[in-house]
């Protein structure tokens, strides 16, 4: 019995050995996609940062939020820009192929477009808070 109960311990190790080897492999993956992800958006990211286009945002977002008796709290989680009214919330997010705004109420995401940073901020402000 001692060899076959070897021999089972061993078959039992291999398996093991590859579902972690598969594991690692999986992990490795993800990381070089994400990390792939980040680069593609890191032009977008440095312009939604440095932009005259945010700076104008941000005043516009205190302007209108002023006017509606509401603070506007502004944060920066990583490279996406949050603000936040009551319970509404909008973040620019830099992606491969822009900067999308994603509008948040009630903590559920209710639709998402592309930000023109051309455009007018006080239009994009509005439509968030309107």
């Amino acid at each position: 019995m001692g060899f076959l109960d070897n021999l089972e311990n061993t078959l039992k190790s291999l398996e093991s050995n590859e579902q972690g080897k598969d594991d690692a492999e999986r992990a490795h993956r993800a990381r070089e996609n994400e990390r792939a992800q980040a680069q593609a958006a890191a032009p977008f990211a440095e312009q939604l940062k440095h932009s005259p286009y945010t700076a104008e945002l941000l005043k516009q977002a205190a302007r209108v939020g002023f006017s509606l008796r509401t603070k506007v709290h502004v944060a920066w989680l990583g490279t996406t820009l949050r603000l936040e009214a009551r319970d509404k919330r909008l973040e620019l997010r830099p992606t491969p192929r822009g900067v999308v705004a994603g509008y948040i109420e009630n903590g559920k995401e209710t639709r998402t477009e592309p930000c023109d940073f051309t455009g007018s901020p006080e239009e994009l402000v509005r439509r968030w808070l309107a």
